[in-house]
């Protein structure tokens, strides 16, 4: 496959992916194994401790890697706007795909800058945006505080939880790729691999290879850190499809669509509200995407 970027930092060649009869196999390249498996290789977003595991009957003292997990707050021009629990990695991509797919910003140029300051109770992201976003935004006042990666805790009316999606257009794609990517991904998860405590959202090109993974604690965290580095770097959104490790929340379908791709593969199953809008939007909604199976729930006939 192509070059993966790794929480930011470029992996060229640490996958590769083949098809034997009707499975897909997934193969860590040595250029893959030299990193993933150094003992020293600490992810960004995770912390050593030392522990005492019991395992049939015998003790044993070593070390235990456990993912990051901190209060993130985001503040707009001063005005404090949410408290999230999440990984504290690739932050300056959380902001900014966090503020498009809350619909906050229309464009990513509304995004002046982003100042990540650590203090005493946690992270302050200090975003610094267009007067119409802080409108927008003292509009749509929220507090988010408590849950992990929460995408709608603290909406404070029913009608604030849908936004106005674009329809989408008709995007097909080949069953091969979405079981190609989804295939490939456990092996692009470093922070995954030595937690056991992460979700990943990973953007893939229409013939499987993958071009960004990023990894959270929450999986819309995962998500929004995405679409956030995608924006950051140029990437032609419609042109890819998003594969992630999680359920497919009604969230997790209206932060795929907001971002403008068409089709949304995940490991495991949506929910009504999810499939309702992936209809609604045009948006293809895979789901159980597993060992070269899938279910579609949205649109069959554009899987080829």
């Amino acid at each position: 496959m192509g070059d993966a970027s790794i929480g930011g930092v470029p992996g060229p060649g640490w996958v590769r992916v083949e098809q034997i009869d009707d499975r897909w196999v997934a193969h860590v390249t040595p250029a893959g194994s030299a990193v993933l498996s150094t003992p020293d290789a600490a992810p960004s977003g995770a912390r050593a401790f030392e522990v005492r595991t019991f395992r049939q009957g015998e003790a044993s003292t070593g070390t235990d890697w456990l993912a990051d997990e901190v209060p993130v707050a985001l503040v707009f021009n001063g005005l404090s706007h949410a408290v999230m629990m999440a990984t504290p990695a690739d932050l300056d991509d959380f902001a900014l795909g966090f503020s498009i797919t809350e619909g906050l910003l229309r464009v990513p140029s509304e995004l002046r800058g982003v100042d990540v300051v650590p203090t005493r109770e946690g992270i302050e992201v200090r975003l610094e945006v267009s007067s119409e976003c802080e409108w927008r935004l003292r509009e749509r006042r929220r507090n988010l505080a408590g849950r992990t990666g929460c995408g709608l805790c603290g909406t404070d009316s029913l009608s604030a939880v849908r936004q106005a999606l674009p329809s989408l257009p008709a995007v097909t794609v080949d069953a091969s790729a979405v079981a190609s990517a989804l295939c490939a991904l456990p092996s692009l998860q470093p922070l995954q691999q030595r937690t056991g405590a992460t979700h990943a959202a990973a953007l893939c090109r229409r013939d499987g290879s993958i071009a960004l993974v990023r990894e959270d604690v929450g999986r819309h965290n995962a998500l929004d850190k995405l679409i956030g580095a995608a924006l950051r770097e140029g990437i032609d959104l419609p042109q890819h499809f998003v594969a992630i490790t999680s359920r497919a929340s009604f969230e997790m379908v209206q932060k795929t669509a907001l971002a403008g791709v068409s089709v949304l593969a995940a490991v495991s199953a949506p929910t009504s509200m999810a499939v309702d809008l992936a209809r609604a939007s045009n948006l293809l909604l895979l789901g159980f995407v597993r060992d070269g199976d899938r279910v579609a729930y949205t649109f069959p006939e554009r899987v080829g």
